[in-house]
């Protein structure tokens, strides 16, 4: 009697207004949702199913600068070798612990866990000064690293740990480590390697690359931001909440590929340049602190 009364009055009824009824539209987003649902899922699963992501990016196999010449290999967490992972631990503590400080031992073993996990997926920098390609692939076959060589020209120098993962119902990749010897750094290496994550998170259809650096590594920060234009995430701590974010230990970074990735998780340049004002002003703070307390020593 309702709808005929409001036929008459020349009205839409309630339900209907604007052409769906609101049951119809509860359904179109619940498929909407689940489509989507479906599409991460397949997407996540495709990545995940790659053996060699390196197959797909044979010119990026190799990188030759001035006095460094490596070669790239793939590897997963749950094949590595022991002397493998004892390389692995012995790189993360030499450039990482500094950076923790007190808080190194608690994460050196999370770090360890993740560092086996099926899930994890790694670039493992070889370098070969004077090989040949024969010998360079008779070597890489050892999974020997530079702690084990011996009397052989080949090393591993550095790698790369990165998982396909969600974030904000988001397909990302997602980078855990980052770490060369010292003897390798500042010579675009890193810049390479992050081109090549890039590239492998794009045609594995991730929305993104997400990754955690502390806001103590000053060095890194200034590398991912102002060299290779990251952003602070939005699920980063200083922006999920940022009275609480500033006491946090390290900053959430992205960059993203699609709208949809843009959208739910970059942050705005001016936010991002106030947090490195921020970190540069607590930076020259400390540092002062540490000459005003080295000058009352000196007084006594």
């Amino acid at each position: 009697m309702e709808k005929g009364l409001a036929q008459l009055l020349g009205q839409k009824p309630a339900m209907e207004v604007g052409g769906f009824s609101r049951n119809g539209e509860k359904r179109m987003k619940r498929k909407d949702i689940l489509d989507k649902k479906k599409a991460v899922d397949e997407a996540m699963k495709a990545a995940s199913s790659v053996k060699d992501p390196l197959v797909s990016f044979s010119p990026f196999c190799h990188y030759d600068t001035i006095g460094l010449s490596v070669h790239l290999k793939s590897g997963r967490g749950d094949k590595l070798s022991s002397p493998m992972k004892q390389y692995i631990q012995n790189l993360l503590k030499v450039n990482m612990e500094g950076s923790y400080g007190s808080e190194w031992p608690a994460e050196e073993k999370v770090k360890r866990r993740e560092m086996v996990a099926p899930e994890a997926r790694y670039i493992f920098v070889h370098s070969f000064p004077d090989s040949g390609t024969n010998e360079m692939t008779a070597l890489l076959g050892t999974g020997k690293t530079s702690n084990t060589i011996t009397g052989a020209r080949a090393t591993i120098v550095g790698f790369v740990q990165y998982r396909f993962t969600i974030e904000e119902d988001l397909p990302v990749v997602y980078v855990y480590e980052l770490q060369l010897e010292p003897s390798v750094q500042g010579k675009g290496l890193g810049r390479f390697l992050m081109q090549l994550i890039e590239l492998i998170a794009c045609k594995n259809s991730m929305g993104a690359v997400v990754l955690t650096v502390q806001k103590a590594n000053f060095s890194a920060m200034n590398f991912y931001i102002g060299k290779l234009r990251y952003t602070i995430a939005s699920i980063s701590p200083s922006r999920v909440n940022p009275l609480i974010g500033v006491d946090s230990s390290y900053e959430i970074l992205c960059k993203a590929f699609s709208d949809e990735a843009k959208a739910k998780l970059e942050v705005t340049s001016d936010a991002l340049s106030s947090l490195l004002v921020e970190e540069e002003m607590k930076k020259d703070k400390e540092e002062e602190d540490g000459r005003k307390k080295q000058r009352r020593k000196s007084e006594k």
